[in-house]
C-alpha cells in the first residue's frame, strides 16, 4: 500500500541524512518507525527482558540498603 505524507523540507533533509548514517531510506526508517509504533507486544518483552536481567545479573549490593536520604547527602 502507497501512502503520501507532507513532510517540511529541513525535516526531510534531516531524515535523509540519519537514513543514509544508519544505511536506511527514510521509507525504511518510517516503516521500522511505525511497525515499533504499534507492535503490542514490545512492553510485555521490555518488562520481561528487564526481569531476566535482573535476575541474571545478581547484584553486588553485600545486602547492604540504602535509603533516599543517604543516596541525596552532600560530601
Amino acid at each position: 500500500m502507497n501512502l503520501t505524507l507532507s513532510i517540511d523540507d529541513r525535516l526531510l533533509k534531516e531524515a535523509r541524512e540519519v537514513g543514509r548514517a544508519m544505511g536506511k531510506s527514510v521509507n525504511q526508517l518510517v516503516r521500522e518507525y511505525l511497525e515499533q509504533l504499534t507492535s503490542r507486544d514490545d512492553a510485555a518483552r521490555d518488562i520481561e527482558e528487564l526481569r531476566q536481567l535482573s535476575l541474571d545479573g545478581g547484584g553486588r549490593s553485600g545486602g547492604r540498603r540504602v535509603d533516599r536520604e543517604s543516596l541525596h547527602e552532600r560530601a
